[in-house]
Formats: structure tokens, sequence, C-alpha cells
């Protein structure tokens, strides 16, 4: 159960940037809103997986979740750039989180 709750936190992690982005730096109020309650529901889930996965291991893979995730989100949702050097940077992030499931 705790390896759900962490992908899910990296899911809301995701979601906390994205509305982070479409807040205009905390100055729309729903988009704010939306950042607060998603940045809580990611942390209290991160808080619930370290009880039983080391914290050496849950938060590598938390943010690294996170950072794929935003890149995604970052190009499909604002026009970000998305290039080849990018793509395997992200492709070496989740050889990482994959190498850290493995061990653990």
């Amino acid at each position: 159960m705790a390896w759900i709750a962490l992908l899910v936190a990296g899911i809301f992690e995701v979601a906390w940037a994205y509305y982070l982005k479409a807040s205009q730096g905390l100055s729309l109020l729903v988009p704010s809103l939306l950042f607060l309650l998603t940045l809580t529901v990611s942390m209290g889930l991160l808080g619930f997986s370290v009880r039983s996965i080391p914290l050496g291991v849950a938060y590598p893979i938390w943010t690294g979740v996170g950072a794929v995730g935003s890149v995604v989100v970052g190009a499909l949702f604002f026009h970000e750039p998305l290039g080849a050097l990018k793509v395997l940077f992200l492709v070496l992030i989740v050889s990482g989180i994959v190498g850290l499931k493995a061990i653990n």
C-alpha cells in the first residue's frame, strides 16, 4: 500500500506543479487553492509512504515522478520545448527510479 501511496503522491506533485504555474505566481485564486490542496495531499501521501519505505528511497522516487511528470505536463499544456537531450535525461531519471525500486 505504501508504494501505491508513493506513486499517487508523485502524481499529486505533478498536479501541484501544474497549478503553481497556472496560478501565475499565486495571483489567481482558484489555481492557487488547487495548488495548496494538491500540495497537501502529495505531502500527506509522502509522509504515509515513509512510514514503511526508507526515506532515501521514497523521496528520490517522489521527486523523480514529479520531475518527469512536470516536464511532460509542461510540454503538453504549456508548450514548453521537449528536445532529444531533455528526453534522454528523463529516461535517466526513470532508470534511477526503477533502480531504486528494484533494490528495495
